[in-house]
Protein backbone atom coordinates (compact mmCIF):
# COMPACT_ATOMS: atom_id res chain seq x y z
CA UNK A 1 0.00 0.00 0.00
CA UNK A 2 1.75 3.34 -0.88
CA UNK A 3 2.03 6.15 2.11
CA UNK A 4 2.15 9.52 1.79
CA UNK A 5 2.09 12.67 3.75
CA UNK A 6 -0.25 16.00 3.08
CA UNK A 7 1.30 19.08 1.57
CA UNK A 8 4.13 20.97 2.53
CA UNK A 9 4.22 20.31 6.55
CA UNK A 10 4.42 16.67 6.16
CA UNK A 11 3.00 15.89 9.97
CA UNK A 12 -0.53 13.90 8.27
CA UNK A 13 0.64 10.21 6.58
CA UNK A 14 -2.68 8.95 4.00
CA UNK A 15 -2.47 5.67 2.41
CA UNK A 16 -2.84 5.48 -1.83
CA UNK A 17 -6.56 4.02 -1.08
CA UNK A 18 -8.41 5.50 1.38
CA UNK A 19 -11.94 4.55 2.68
CA UNK A 20 -14.90 6.62 2.61
CA UNK A 21 -17.73 5.74 5.28
CA UNK A 22 -20.42 7.46 3.43
CA UNK A 23 -21.58 3.69 2.79
CA UNK A 24 -21.33 2.46 6.53
CA UNK A 25 -24.00 5.73 7.22
CA UNK A 26 -26.75 3.84 5.14
CA UNK A 27 -25.93 5.66 1.53
CA UNK A 28 -28.98 4.68 -0.45
CA UNK A 29 -29.74 1.69 1.35
CA UNK A 30 -29.63 0.14 4.96
CA UNK A 31 -26.07 -1.59 6.46
CA UNK A 32 -26.46 -3.66 9.14
CA UNK A 33 -24.26 -3.00 12.31
CA UNK A 34 -21.92 -5.81 11.62
CA UNK A 35 -21.40 -5.48 8.03
CA UNK A 36 -20.22 -1.89 8.92
CA UNK A 37 -17.69 -3.20 11.11
CA UNK A 38 -16.89 -6.00 8.77
CA UNK A 39 -15.88 -3.72 6.13
CA UNK A 40 -14.18 -1.10 8.42
CA UNK A 41 -11.96 -4.81 9.51
CA UNK A 42 -11.46 -5.57 5.57
CA UNK A 43 -9.71 -2.35 5.16
CA UNK A 44 -7.85 -2.56 8.35
CA UNK A 45 -5.92 -6.21 6.88
CA UNK A 46 -5.81 -4.72 3.36
CA UNK A 47 -3.40 -2.00 4.90
CA UNK A 48 -5.76 0.77 4.60
CA UNK A 49 -4.92 3.48 7.12
CA UNK A 50 -7.03 6.36 5.82
CA UNK A 51 -10.75 6.65 6.97
CA UNK A 52 -12.98 9.83 5.36
CA UNK A 53 -16.29 10.14 7.42
CA UNK A 54 -18.94 13.37 7.67
CA UNK A 55 -22.09 14.29 9.70
CA UNK A 56 -23.86 14.34 6.80
CA UNK A 57 -23.33 10.84 6.17
CA UNK A 58 -26.44 9.18 7.74
CA UNK A 59 -27.09 12.31 10.61
CA UNK A 60 -24.06 10.87 12.17
CA UNK A 61 -24.67 7.05 11.95
CA UNK A 62 -21.22 6.81 9.83
CA UNK A 63 -19.07 8.77 12.37
CA UNK A 64 -20.86 6.73 15.15
CA UNK A 65 -19.61 3.42 13.45
CA UNK A 66 -16.19 4.37 12.52
CA UNK A 67 -15.27 5.49 15.56
CA UNK A 68 -17.02 2.38 16.98
CA UNK A 69 -15.16 -0.17 14.65
CA UNK A 70 -11.54 1.97 15.08
CA UNK A 71 -11.73 2.84 18.48
CA UNK A 72 -9.27 -0.30 19.61
CA UNK A 73 -6.82 0.25 17.17
CA UNK A 74 -3.40 2.44 17.75
CA UNK A 75 -5.15 6.08 17.69
CA UNK A 76 -1.36 7.02 15.57
CA UNK A 77 -1.41 4.18 13.12
CA UNK A 78 -4.28 5.38 11.19
CA UNK A 79 -5.48 8.92 9.71
CA UNK A 80 -9.48 9.90 10.51
CA UNK A 81 -11.14 13.08 8.44
CA UNK A 82 -14.43 14.19 8.75
CA UNK A 83 -16.10 17.48 7.65
CA UNK A 84 -18.01 21.08 8.71
CA UNK A 85 -20.50 23.40 7.70
CA UNK A 86 -23.42 21.17 8.19
CA UNK A 87 -24.82 21.08 11.71
CA UNK A 88 -27.08 18.36 13.06
CA UNK A 89 -29.85 19.70 14.84
CA UNK A 90 -32.77 17.16 16.85
CA UNK A 91 -35.70 17.07 15.24
CA UNK A 92 -38.46 18.53 18.45
CA UNK A 93 -40.15 15.06 19.27
CA UNK A 94 -37.78 12.66 17.51
CA UNK A 95 -36.21 11.30 20.61
CA UNK A 96 -39.56 9.89 22.07
CA UNK A 97 -40.92 9.42 18.63
CA UNK A 98 -41.22 5.34 17.92
CA UNK A 99 -38.97 4.52 14.83
CA UNK A 100 -41.74 3.99 12.56
CA UNK A 101 -43.27 7.48 13.43
CA UNK A 102 -40.38 9.21 11.68
CA UNK A 103 -40.20 9.86 8.20
CA UNK A 104 -36.73 8.42 6.52
CA UNK A 105 -33.96 10.81 5.35
CA UNK A 106 -33.48 9.52 1.64
CA UNK A 107 -34.30 12.89 0.14
CA UNK A 108 -30.60 13.40 1.15
CA UNK A 109 -29.86 9.98 0.52
CA UNK A 110 -29.46 8.11 3.43
CA UNK A 111 -31.88 5.26 4.66
CA UNK A 112 -31.90 6.07 8.14
CA UNK A 113 -34.51 7.70 10.52
CA UNK A 114 -34.91 11.65 10.04
CA UNK A 115 -34.00 12.16 13.46
CA UNK A 116 -32.11 15.29 12.88
CA UNK A 117 -31.92 18.59 10.69
CA UNK A 118 -29.13 19.66 8.51
CA UNK A 119 -28.20 23.03 9.31
CA UNK A 120 -25.93 24.99 7.11
CA UNK A 121 -23.13 26.48 9.28
CA UNK A 122 -19.72 27.97 7.68
CA UNK A 123 -19.59 30.21 11.03
CA UNK A 124 -16.19 30.14 12.84
CA UNK A 125 -18.81 29.16 16.30
CA UNK A 126 -20.43 26.20 13.88
CA UNK A 127 -17.22 25.11 13.00
CA UNK A 128 -16.20 24.51 16.33
CA UNK A 129 -19.58 23.06 17.73
CA UNK A 130 -19.44 20.70 14.61
CA UNK A 131 -15.81 19.64 15.01
CA UNK A 132 -16.70 18.97 18.89
CA UNK A 133 -19.83 16.94 18.20
CA UNK A 134 -17.99 14.86 15.34
CA UNK A 135 -16.05 14.05 18.34
CA UNK A 136 -18.55 12.76 20.56
CA UNK A 137 -20.34 10.95 17.88
CA UNK A 138 -16.61 9.29 17.19
CA UNK A 139 -15.61 8.52 20.62
CA UNK A 140 -11.86 9.51 19.86
CA UNK A 141 -9.53 11.75 20.90
CA UNK A 142 -8.79 13.99 17.68
CA UNK A 143 -9.58 14.59 14.14
CA UNK A 144 -6.52 14.11 11.67
CA UNK A 145 -8.03 15.82 9.14
CA UNK A 146 -11.34 18.72 8.59
CA UNK A 147 -12.93 19.48 5.35
CA UNK A 148 -15.24 22.19 4.59
CA UNK A 149 -18.05 20.21 3.44
CA UNK A 150 -19.50 21.96 -0.07
CA UNK A 151 -19.48 25.27 0.47
CA UNK A 152 -21.03 25.81 -2.83
CA UNK A 153 -23.13 28.51 -2.07
CA UNK A 154 -21.18 30.12 1.10
CA UNK A 155 -18.33 30.37 -0.74
CA UNK A 156 -17.56 33.90 1.14
CA UNK A 157 -18.37 33.11 4.72
CA UNK A 158 -16.46 29.96 4.02
CA UNK A 159 -13.33 31.64 3.15
CA UNK A 160 -13.73 34.26 5.25
CA UNK A 161 -15.23 32.61 8.61
CA UNK A 162 -14.68 29.09 8.64
CA UNK A 163 -11.55 28.90 7.25
CA UNK A 164 -9.70 31.23 9.59
CA UNK A 165 -11.61 29.05 12.96
CA UNK A 166 -10.14 25.44 11.11
CA UNK A 167 -6.66 27.60 10.98
CA UNK A 168 -6.89 27.93 14.72
CA UNK A 169 -7.77 24.76 15.29
CA UNK A 170 -4.82 23.46 13.33
CA UNK A 171 -2.63 25.96 15.64
CA UNK A 172 -3.76 24.66 18.90
CA UNK A 173 -3.22 21.16 17.25
CA UNK A 174 -6.88 19.82 17.37
CA UNK A 175 -6.57 18.97 14.20
CA UNK A 176 -3.47 18.07 12.06
CA UNK A 177 -4.41 19.35 8.85
CA UNK A 178 -7.78 21.51 6.92
CA UNK A 179 -9.15 21.82 3.41
CA UNK A 180 -12.22 21.80 1.78
CA UNK A 181 -14.18 18.96 -0.19
CA UNK A 182 -16.37 19.68 -2.99
CA UNK A 183 -17.40 18.51 -6.30
CA UNK A 184 -16.15 21.19 -8.43
CA UNK A 185 -12.81 22.59 -9.42
CA UNK A 186 -13.29 26.54 -9.02
CA UNK A 187 -13.89 27.30 -5.87
CA UNK A 188 -11.19 24.44 -4.52
CA UNK A 189 -8.43 25.66 -6.71
CA UNK A 190 -9.29 29.62 -5.08
CA UNK A 191 -8.85 27.65 -1.93
CA UNK A 192 -5.61 26.41 -2.68
CA UNK A 193 -4.81 29.70 -3.77
CA UNK A 194 -5.99 31.68 -1.02
CA UNK A 195 -5.45 30.00 2.06
CA UNK A 196 -3.13 27.99 3.48
CA UNK A 197 -5.22 24.23 3.08
CA UNK A 198 -3.17 21.32 3.26
CA UNK A 199 -5.24 19.42 1.18
CA UNK A 200 -8.26 19.15 -1.01
CA UNK A 201 -10.90 16.48 -1.81
CA UNK A 202 -12.49 16.48 -5.14
CA UNK A 203 -14.72 14.11 -5.74
CA UNK A 204 -16.25 13.73 -9.81
CA UNK A 205 -13.45 15.60 -11.56
CA UNK A 206 -10.81 14.01 -12.25
CA UNK A 207 -11.37 10.60 -13.47
CA UNK A 208 -11.47 8.40 -16.88
CA UNK A 209 -14.23 10.60 -18.03
CA UNK A 210 -13.81 14.53 -16.28
CA UNK A 211 -10.18 15.69 -16.08
CA UNK A 212 -12.08 18.86 -15.52
CA UNK A 213 -9.86 19.03 -12.44
CA UNK A 214 -6.29 19.09 -15.01
CA UNK A 215 -6.94 22.61 -16.05
CA UNK A 216 -6.28 24.59 -13.12
CA UNK A 217 -6.85 22.63 -9.85
CA UNK A 218 -3.83 20.01 -10.05
CA UNK A 219 -1.30 22.44 -11.65
CA UNK A 220 -2.11 24.69 -8.55
CA UNK A 221 -1.74 22.14 -5.93
CA UNK A 222 1.33 21.04 -7.59
CA UNK A 223 3.12 24.02 -7.89
CA UNK A 224 2.19 24.62 -4.53
CA UNK A 225 3.08 21.80 -3.18
CA UNK A 226 -1.14 21.14 -1.09
CA UNK A 227 -2.12 17.53 -2.05
CA UNK A 228 -5.28 16.40 -3.85
CA UNK A 229 -7.23 12.98 -1.85
CA UNK A 230 -9.58 12.47 -5.07
CA UNK A 231 -13.11 11.01 -4.59
CA UNK A 232 -16.06 9.79 -6.85
CA UNK A 233 -13.71 7.88 -9.18
CA UNK A 234 -16.29 5.42 -10.83
CA UNK A 235 -18.63 8.85 -11.38
CA UNK A 236 -21.07 7.30 -9.45
CA UNK A 237 -20.64 3.82 -11.18
CA UNK A 238 -20.89 4.46 -14.92
CA UNK A 239 -16.76 3.52 -14.47
CA UNK A 240 -17.41 0.84 -12.42
CA UNK A 241 -19.79 -1.38 -14.25
CA UNK A 242 -20.39 0.37 -17.46
CA UNK A 243 -23.75 -1.10 -19.21
CA UNK A 244 -27.21 0.31 -20.54
CA UNK A 245 -28.99 2.04 -17.08
CA UNK A 246 -25.65 2.96 -15.75
CA UNK A 247 -25.20 6.10 -13.64
CA UNK A 248 -23.25 9.10 -14.54
CA UNK A 249 -22.97 11.59 -11.48
CA UNK A 250 -26.15 10.05 -10.03
CA UNK A 251 -27.77 10.90 -12.77
CA UNK A 252 -28.72 8.21 -16.06
CA UNK A 253 -25.26 8.37 -17.84
CA UNK A 254 -25.79 9.78 -21.44
CA UNK A 255 -25.75 7.78 -24.20
CA UNK A 256 -22.34 8.90 -25.77
CA UNK A 257 -20.45 8.43 -22.29
CA UNK A 258 -21.75 5.24 -22.17
CA UNK A 259 -20.43 4.53 -25.62
CA UNK A 260 -16.82 6.14 -24.05
CA UNK A 261 -16.71 3.94 -21.25
CA UNK A 262 -17.99 0.77 -23.24
CA UNK A 263 -15.14 1.64 -25.38
CA UNK A 264 -12.66 2.13 -22.70
CA UNK A 265 -13.75 -1.00 -21.16
CA UNK A 266 -12.45 -2.78 -24.26
CA UNK A 267 -9.36 -1.31 -24.32
CA UNK A 268 -8.35 -2.13 -21.01
CA UNK A 269 -9.47 -6.01 -20.86
CA UNK A 270 -7.58 -6.32 -23.73
CA UNK A 271 -4.67 -5.63 -21.39
CA UNK A 272 -6.77 -7.74 -18.65
CA UNK A 273 -7.51 -5.17 -16.97
CA UNK A 274 -11.19 -4.24 -15.64
CA UNK A 275 -12.35 -0.94 -16.24
CA UNK A 276 -12.83 -0.36 -12.84
CA UNK A 277 -9.04 -0.74 -11.92
CA UNK A 278 -8.08 0.99 -14.63
CA UNK A 279 -10.30 3.75 -12.75
CA UNK A 280 -9.12 3.68 -9.78
CA UNK A 281 -5.49 3.86 -10.34
CA UNK A 282 -5.79 6.75 -13.09
CA UNK A 283 -5.96 9.70 -10.13
CA UNK A 284 -2.71 8.26 -8.36
CA UNK A 285 -0.74 8.83 -11.85
CA UNK A 286 -0.62 13.09 -10.97
CA UNK A 287 1.92 13.91 -8.60
CA UNK A 288 -0.42 16.35 -6.71
CA UNK A 289 -2.54 13.32 -5.87
CA UNK A 290 -2.30 11.84 -2.79
CA UNK A 291 -4.89 9.22 -2.30
CA UNK A 292 -7.79 7.95 -3.73
CA UNK A 293 -11.03 7.76 -1.88
CA UNK A 294 -13.64 4.69 -2.17
CA UNK A 295 -16.96 4.54 -1.15
CA UNK A 296 -17.47 1.05 0.42
CA UNK A 297 -20.08 -0.60 2.23
CA UNK A 298 -18.81 -4.49 2.51
CA UNK A 299 -15.98 -6.40 3.47
CA UNK A 300 -15.94 -7.78 -0.02
CA UNK A 301 -16.30 -4.59 -1.95
CA UNK A 302 -13.63 -3.32 0.36
CA UNK A 303 -11.33 -6.79 -0.34
CA UNK A 304 -12.19 -5.83 -4.26
CA UNK A 305 -11.21 -2.23 -4.43
CA UNK A 306 -7.59 -3.42 -2.74
CA UNK A 307 -7.02 -6.09 -5.35
CA UNK A 308 -7.55 -3.40 -7.64
CA UNK A 309 -5.46 -0.74 -6.21
CA UNK A 310 -2.90 -3.79 -5.89
CA UNK A 311 -2.75 -4.27 -9.68
CA UNK A 312 0.03 -3.20 -12.26
CA UNK A 313 -1.23 -1.85 -15.22
CA UNK A 314 0.98 -1.48 -18.35
CA UNK A 315 1.78 1.85 -19.58
CA UNK A 316 0.98 0.29 -23.08
CA UNK A 317 -3.14 0.62 -21.85
CA UNK A 318 -2.59 4.51 -21.03
CA UNK A 319 -0.99 5.04 -24.46
CA UNK A 320 -3.50 2.72 -26.41
CA UNK A 321 -6.66 4.93 -24.15
CA UNK A 322 -4.69 7.95 -25.79
CA UNK A 323 -4.49 6.74 -29.17
CA UNK A 324 -7.87 6.09 -29.73
CA UNK A 325 -8.98 8.95 -28.24
CA UNK A 326 -10.76 7.86 -25.35
CA UNK A 327 -8.19 9.83 -22.64
CA UNK A 328 -8.05 13.54 -23.45
CA UNK A 329 -5.67 15.27 -21.09
CA UNK A 330 -5.62 18.89 -21.87
CA UNK A 331 -1.67 18.45 -22.77
CA UNK A 332 -1.07 17.55 -19.23
CA UNK A 333 1.00 14.50 -18.76
CA UNK A 334 -0.43 12.06 -16.39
Amino acid sequence: MRHTTLGTRGTVPVTGLSFGAAGIGNLYTPVGPGQAHEAVDAAWNAGIRYFDTAPHYGLGLSERRLGAALRDRPRDAYTLSTKVGRILEPVPGAATAAPGDLPDDLDHGFAVPATHRRVWDFSADGVRRSVEESLTRLGLDRIDIVYLHDPDDHAEEALTRAYPALERLRAEGTVGAIGAGMNQTALLTRFLRETDSDVVLCAGRFTLLDQSALTELLPEAAARGRSVVVGGVFNSGLLADPRPGATYDYTAAPPALLDRALRMDAVTRRYGVPLRAAALHYPLRHPAVASVLVGTRSAAEVRDAAALADLTLPDDLWAELRAEGLLTENGATV
